[in-house]
């Protein structure tokens, strides 16, 4: 993710700033995902894995990142609540 386009954004609803998601957060995701466990906020389940993606500062919410284009719609954000192995926030 190019860094300049990192600066910029943000979450669309809390406006906190995004931080790319670490290797080790990822790999939770992905785990979550293939138990079919993982829902986004409009109540989809998650089927597909996912290659990259942005997560609040506060690591609350993630947004996946599809072909290098971040998906920030409000409804399509992963709540980090329903992971309870998740990291705390620095």
């Amino acid at each position: 993710m190019d860094k300049r386009l990192l600066d910029i954004l943000c979450c669309p609803v809390s406006k906190r700033p995004l931080r790319t998601l670490k290797s080790g957060e990822l790999e939770i995701l992905n785990a979550g995902i293939e138990k079919g466990q993982v829902q986004n906020v409009a109540g989809e389940k998650l089927s597909q894995r996912v290659d990259e993606a942005l997560v609040t500062t506060d690591g609350k919410v993630v947004y996946r990142v599809d072909d290098g284009i971040p998906v920030m719609l409000p409804e399509q954000g992963i709540g980090t609540v329903q992971f309870n192995e998740w990291p705390a926030s620095p």
